[in-house]
């Protein structure tokens, strides 16, 4: 790893805080030389998570320059320059200019090669396959030693043709110690026979070890936290059930609308979009129960147990929403009842959590931005303070922005009277772990499918069975059996809505909010 670019000795500190990891980081030179195809080079998800993930994987060590190589692979006809032209505002973006920066940026930017061609035929894929094989001659890899990540930056509708195509063009040609793998995006079909569909087609053409279903959720640095929280912390084991928790909420809102995106937002809906897949993975972690080991089987062997054990969703269950103004995007339909809002209860038939009802809350258009784990707490029994008023303790992890963990209990106010306050215990990532770089999400999956880590990522029958809860749901929507209701931009969301939080039991807190906590 040290014979990396300039200002090795600088890096490897700063690789060593942003990534907490016990695996050997020298991973890179274990087998044959290193291909990343990103397909859909020119669209948006590679601009602007795909490449500067790797970009930033290549400034902390991970992508050695003498053995990685970056393809990207697009229908556009646009030469190696133009390409990087259109990437380095997006890699710099965010950072302090400084000639390190510069430097790296100059040095990443020279590994990408730019192959243009369709998405169904042969003939790009065959020049794409050779452009791949003369870098593996360069870097004197034996075939079928090296290594070959594709990363499907594309619409679903488009992977089966593309993994065909890899699959008949571009794959190692024996097995000495390398291997083919392929990352897909989400979504991964619209409803449990389509995503069957897809899961068929894919699977026929690649190993189940070979594909990897990302959601960036489960990136996330605080949603990686779950299961150390829950598994290595001896206060939470007697507390994580049904006996003390009273409900959760897995919480996701934005505060713009679909600003331009509403002809591919109208396709999905907030379900699909956000709730079906992000919240339901943390749905997962929170409520699984504890693997045999962090082995990536035995993790996900977990999360399938805890699908199969929610209940089918009652229409009593679910509020629809849909703000103001979203139907004036002229590329959304006059009378489209997708959903920009919804609230959906899920409710796990176990030992655990029976009884406990699991609030998913998604929406967009509202009057803050932030994603959230909320576990609200049983009333204390036997009340002498007289406080129950001012709400319970909740334990609460914020995923983003300002990441954080805290704990609302009751203190006593100061001063010299009896009387009670809520306060916190609070954790804030940006305070307590400052210098420390959080890696995005993206990064961090894209490595560890380099590792052939696929603990963070869904497996098919995870998948099959995420489906099976939501498609009832989403058919009676989709054939308007459930309309949305009208809500104004910059709101909670429906008033209806805080009623059904109501009616499962979440009692809201008054007279407190959560502050951040500055760093001076």
């Amino acid at each position: 790893m040290e014979s990396n670019a300039a200002s090795s000795e600088g890096r490897s500190s700063f690789r060593s805080e942003s990534f907490s990891d016990t695996k050997d980081l020298d991973f890179v030179s274990e087998t044959g030389c290193l291909s990343i195809v990103v397909l859909g080079a020119s669209g948006d998800l590679a601009k602007k998570k795909t490449f500067p993930a790797l970009f930033n994987l290549f400034r902390q060590g991970f992508l050695q320059p003498n053995e990685v190589h970056i393809f990207g692979y697009a229908r556009s006809k646009i030469s190696d320059a133009e390409l990087r032209d259109r990437l380095r505002g997006h890699l710099v973006k965010g950072k302090a200019a400084s000639s390190d920066l510069s430097e790296d940026l100059t040095n990443f930017l020279e590994l990408i090669k730019y192959v243009s061609g369709s998405y169904d035929s042969e003939e790009g894929f065959r020049l794409l396959d050779k452009e791949i094989y003369d870098h593996e001659i360069a870097k004197n890899s034996h075939e079928g030693s090296s290594r070959r990540l594709f990363y499907l930056a594309l619409p679903p509708s488009v992977y089966p043709p593309v993994c065909k195509m890899i699959k008949q063009c571009c794959m190692n040609k024996s097995d000495l110690g390398g291997w083919t793998r392929v990352i897909v995006e989400k979504p991964f079909g619209k409803d449990l026979d389509s995503a069957e569909d897809l899961s068929g087609q894919l699977g026929g053409l690649f190993d189940e070890q070979q594909l990897y279903r990302i959601d960036h959720y489960l990136g996330k640095e605080l949603v990686q936290n779950l299961l150390v929280l829950r598994f290595a912390n001896r206060f939470f084991l007697p507390l994580w059930n049904r006996d003390n928790i009273d409900n959760i909420q897995i919480v996701f809102r934005e505060d713009f609308g679909t600003e331009g995106r509403g002809g591919y937002f109208d396709e999905y809906g907030i379900i699909r979009d956000i709730i079906q897949n992000h919240l339901l993975q943390v749905l997962c972690l929170v409520a699984m129960e504890k693997p045999v080991s962090l082995k990536p089987e035995h993790v996900r062997d977990e999360k399938v147990k805890v699908l199969q054990s929610v209940l089918p969703i009652k229409s009593e269950d679910v509020v629809l929403g849909q703000y103001e103004g979203y139907k004036d995007d002229p590329t959304v339909p006059d009378n489209s009842n997708t959903p920009t809002f919804a609230t959906v209860i899920l409710r796990i038939h176990n030992e655990r959590w029976e009884g406990v009802p699991f609030i998913m809350k998604a929406g967009k258009a509202l009057n803050s931005r932030k994603a959230e784990i909320r576990v609200q707490f049983k009333d204390v029994p036997g009340d002498i303070f007289k406080c129950k008023k001012q709400g319970r303790n909740e334990f609460v992890i914020r995923l983003q922005p300002s990441e954080a963990m805290y704990m609302k209990f009751t203190v006593k106010k100061p001063g010299l009277e009896m009387s009670t306050i809520q306060s916190e215990l609070d954790l804030s990532y940006g305070q307590r772990y400052q210098g420390v770089t959080i890696p995005e999400a993206y990064e961090r999956l894209i490595l560890d499918t380099i590792r052939g880590d696929q603990q963070h990522f869904v497996r098919r029958d995870e998948l099959k069975v995420a489906w099976e809860i939501f498609t009832p749901l989403l058919h009676s929507i989709d054939e308007g059996g459930m309309e949305p209701i009208p809500y104004k931009p910059g709101s909670r969301g429906p008033v209806e809505a805080d009623e059904l939080l109501a009616k499962a039991g979440y009692v809201q807190t008054h007279g407190y909010i959560w502050v951040p906590p500055t760093l001076n």
